[in-house]
Formats: C-alpha cells, sequence, structure tokens
C-alpha cells in the first residue's frame, strides 16, 4: 500500500477545516448521523478523503454521501449529468446533487443528523460548488438539521472583489444569489454572509482553518493542489477564469480540449489573433501579456471546434496582484467582436454566466469603459457588505 505524503510543517502551511474539526471540534459530529458532501478535493494535507476521514472518526457514523457537479471523484466533465451509487470503499450510498437534484432531498437527509460540507471553492460566483452547499444547507434547515462547513481557502486572494453582482433576474445554477463574479470570501464566509443577510435561513456553523491570511495565493497555504475540477488546473488559470469564463457563452472556445482551458481563446474564424492580441497588449493591461497562437481541440469530449487545429490568443499572467481577471475578459470579448461581427454568435447562457444583459448590450454597443466602472463600484460595494461576515 503505498503511503501518503509526510505531512507538511504545521508553520509552513494553512490547516484545513477538516484537519481542525479532528484535532479539536469533533464534539460537533460525534455521536451524529453524518452526511457528506465532498469530492476530491476534500482532503487532508497528506492526501486522505475527508470520506475515509471521518468514516473512520470514533464516535462518528458516516451514513450518506453527496457529490457535486464533476460527480465524487471530480472526474465528470462540466454540465454531464452524475449518477447516484454506492461508495465501493465504505459502503455508504452516494447521492447525485447534478442531475435530477441540485439539493439533498427529505428522502436522502432520512438517515442523517448533520450534514457536512467539504469541498475547495475557486472564488468566483459562476462556479457550481458554492450553490450546491447553499442550496443544501437551505435543505437542512427546511428539516431542522444541522449544516457544517469545513473552510477551506480562496485559492485567488480572499481580499481581491472583482465584477458585478448577479441581478436576481439572471440566477441559475452558475449564479444563485447576488454576490459579486469574484466575491473574495472562503465557502464558510459566503455561506455565513447569505444566512446573515437572510438570503438562506440554515443553522449553519463553520471550522476555521488555522493560519490563512486573505493576502495568500494557493502556492502560500502549504496545501497541495489539487485541480477543483477537470478544467482548471492551475491558480494562473483559476484566477482568470472570472473573466475568460464568458467565452463559454459565445462560439468561441474557452481553450476545453487544450492543455491550457481559460488561458486559451481561440475559434476557426480567428485568423487575425495577432493583430487582436497586439491590440490587447496595446491597452496595456496590468499583469496579463496577449500571444497568438494555435492548438488542436480534442475530438472526443463534446469540444467547440474539436478534432481542429484552430488559431487562438494565449493569455499569460505575469503579474497576480496586478490583474483584474473580469477587465480581461470584457476588452477581450469585445476586441474579438469588434472584428468579427459576421462570424460571432451568443449563446443563451452568456447573461446567466454574466448575472445580467448589460454585458452583451456593452460589447455590441462599444460601451464596455461605463459597464467596467460600473461593476467596479459593485464589487466595492459587495466589499463592504460582506466584510461584516469575515472569518480571517
Amino acid at each position: 500500500m503505498q503511503q501518503p505524503p509526510a505531512m507538511p510543517p504545521r508553520a509552513a502551511g494553512v490547516v484545513p477545516g477538516i484537519e481542525v474539526l479532528l484535532s479539536d471540534s469533533l464534539q460537533l459530529v460525534r455521536g451524529k448521523r453524518i452526511g457528506l458532501i465532498t469530492n476530491h478535493s476534500g482532503r487532508d494535507r497528506r492526501g486522505n478523503s475527508t470520506i475515509d476521514l471521518l468514516f473512520h472518526a470514533p464516535g462518528v457514523r458516516l451514513t450518506a454521501l453527496f457529490g457535486p457537479e464533476h460527480g465524487l471523484r471530480g472526474a465528470a466533465q462540466a454540465g454531464e449529468t452524475v449518477s447516484s451509487t454506492v461508495d465501493s470503499a465504505t459502503g455508504v450510498p452516494i447521492y447525485s446533487l447534478y442531475g435530477q437534484t441540485y439539493a439533498p432531498t427529505p428522502e436522502m437527509l432520512r438517515d442523517v443528523d448533520v450534514l457536512v460540507y467539504d469541498i475547495q471553492d475557486v472564488g468566483a460566483r459562476v462556479y457550481t460548488f458554492e450553490w450546491t452547499m447553499a442550496l443544501s444547507a437551505e435543505a437542512a434547515g427546511k428539516l431542522g438539521k444541522k449544516f457544517i462547513v469545513l473552510d477551506r481557502p480562496d485559492p485567488i486572494r480572499g481580499d481581491r472583489v472583482d465584477g458585478n453582482i448577479l441581478e436576481p433576474r439572471f440566477r441559475s445554477f452558475v449564479g444563485q444569489y447576488p454576490v459579486a463574479l469574484r466575491y473574495g470570501l472562503t465557502p464558510g464566509e459566503l455561506l455565513r454572509y447569505l444566512v446573515g443577510t437572510g438570503q438562506i435561513s440554515a443553522d449553519i456553523s463553520i471550522v476555521p482553518m488555522r493560519g490563512w491570511r486573505r493576502s495568500m495565493w494557493w502556492e502560500e497555504t502549504g496545501i497541495p493542489w489539487i485541480n477543483p475540477s477537470p478544467n482548471l488546473r492551475s491558480v494562473d488559470a483559476t484566477l482568470l477564469y472570472p473573466g475568460t469564463v464568458f467565452f463559454e457563452g459565445t462560439n468561441t472556445t474557452e481553450g476545453r480540449g487544450t492543455d491550457k482551458p481559460f488561458q486559451l481563446i481561440g475559434a476557426e474564424w480567428l485568423s487575425d489573433a495577432g493583430t487582436i492580441a497586439r491590440e490587447m497588449n496595446a491597452l496595456k493591461l496590468r499583469g496579463v501579456r496577449f500571444d497568438s497562437t494555435s492548438r488542436t481541440i480534442q475530438s472526443d469530449g463534446g469540444y467547440k471546434f474539436g478534432g481542429k487545429t484552430i488559431p487562438m490568443i494565449e493569455v499569460t499572467v505575469t503579474d497576480r496582484d496586478a490583474v483584474r481577471p473580469v477587465e480581461v475578459g470584457v476588452r477581450l470579448l469585445h476586441a474579438i467582436y469588434t472584428h468579427h461581427r459576421a462570424e460571432w454568435q451568443w449563446r443563451p447562457s452568456i447573461d446567466r454566466l454574466a448575472g445580467t444583459d448589460e454585458l452583451r448590450q456593452a460589447v455590441e454597443q462599444g460601451t464596455i469603459d461605463a459597464l467596467l466602472a460600473k461593476w467596479s463600484r459593485q464589487a466595492d460595494d459587495f466589499q463592504a457588505q460582506s466584510k461584516n461576515y469575515w472569518l480571517y
């Protein structure tokens, strides 16, 4: 049997919520039947899964597992329906929260006293994991059951907020509540904000991390990087994601099916990628560089332009501290749209991803400067509101 990697030195790293729970907060779950919402990212620093840790914890009875988008093992592609099954290692039933239902049903929670959440987030509203958390907390609250978050870092810093606040009429599973696009909160803080502002009714407890500071980038935490989902493969991609995700709502590709999703943007008709890259560099956006390149898109997986070699624009992060990812995405959208109005198509998902129809209109009307100024004010407002719920 392969030995787990050595634990990082205590002083050098952040201690995630699962380890804090086991070391000094086990009374929260001892003697209780536990339902666990987790995936492959729910691990301690040695690499042991939260499933196994709770299954073997003294006085804890693990009775149900719940998998979000991408499944319990994190291998399913975006949007792929995930089935319910049984965990072969523990014999505990696994219920899917991505497919027929997005929150646990009363039947799923019948043998559960406390619902626990342990998933690595990416700090972006358009990710689905935090909404699995919110909807599940609400479902538990309706049944009078406790909901516990085992907190984890915001990998792209918790002191940076960027982008607009979602308009409620564009609510979807890529944006359930009016929060900023890059919201600058840990999962536990986000849920505290939603409950504290009366948007969700739930009985929650947050098991905080030890040693985390809001100014930390992921590498500073000392926690091993695990791709939070199949197409977020680096901290730089995760940082750009709140902006480059907009390309999902167009007929350009956001880089899925390549080696650098969310860092590569392209289309088979983007023959002037070099010209557009030069125009983008002339804007002198802080912390990024644009280059023209090409890639062959994987033929299997249902990707845009699958099997074709297409021109692309690569976005390289040169200074993480300076990058404003939402501005990067909006300005690149506008640049490509301006050159390719004839080829360009919006997909219906664009307004859901943006949380508004203002982005689409601003790109078409050339009013993105005014839009970005408005969004910057909204980001500042959200940070001011959410500061009351910070834990760190």
